[in-house]
């Protein structure tokens, strides 16, 4: 096993991807602990330091070997891609988005209801003279359907957007489908298929 094959090419591919894996799981529990998602958390936690163990291992044993360093190195980055991507392929959590605008609000209020969205209208006042605040949270996949909307009937209004960790009660459009927090559910389909 000791063979230039193996010591220059296999060994560096194998913590290559050794490394890709544990880092993309890292990041992946990072950003799920983030938005408030803890069930799958421990099981990730478990095969990420697994996987990193069977990593630094081989690097280890392998210490004059320089390609091991610059392939750990590379899994690290190639890993947070991978995690981020996933993550935003899935779309989780929810947003809420705050709209204020001195146009008339009235369609586009009426359209978010049609949408079965749930709006908050606060009346205020701008630099500018009068304002109208409009507060909505929805699931991160409808982010942009609002911004069409937003587009369509008050193209010239500022809005912000922010990750809601918690929400409790509330109006949201009805899911096409009975969503599960399972693991192969939720990670398998989203990361080759674009989402609706």
């Amino acid at each position: 096993m000791q063979s230039p094959w193996f010591n220059w090419l296999i060994l560096p591919v194998f913590i290559y991807l050794s490394r890709t894996c544990d880092v993309t799981l890292a990041t992946l529990r990072n950003l799920l602990l983030s938005k408030g998602i803890k069930k799958i958390v421990p099981v990730l936690g478990f095969f990420e330091v697994l996987i990193w163990l069977i990593a630094v291992t081989s690097i280890v044993k392998n210490l004059n070997n320089v390609l091991c360093y610059i392939a750990f190195a590379g899994g690290y980055s190639t890993g947070i891609l991978i995690g981020i991507t996933i993550e935003g392929r899935l779309a989780l959590g929810k947003q809420v988005i705050r709209i204020i605008t001195n146009q008339t609000t009235d369609s586009l209020i009426e359209s978010m209801k049609q949408n079965n969205m749930g709006v908050t209208v606060v009346p205020g006042k701008g630099a500018m003279g009068p304002v109208e605040i409009i507060f909505t949270t929805v699931d991160r996949k409808d982010v942009p359907r609002v911004e069409d909307l937003i587009e369509q009937y008050a193209p010239n209004s500022f809005y912000t957007i922010e990750d809601a960790r918690d929400v409790t009660r509330g109006v949201f459009p009805e899911k096409s489908s009975n969503k599960s927090f399972a693991f192969s559910k939720m990670i398998l389909p989203g990361i080759f298929t674009n989402r609706p």
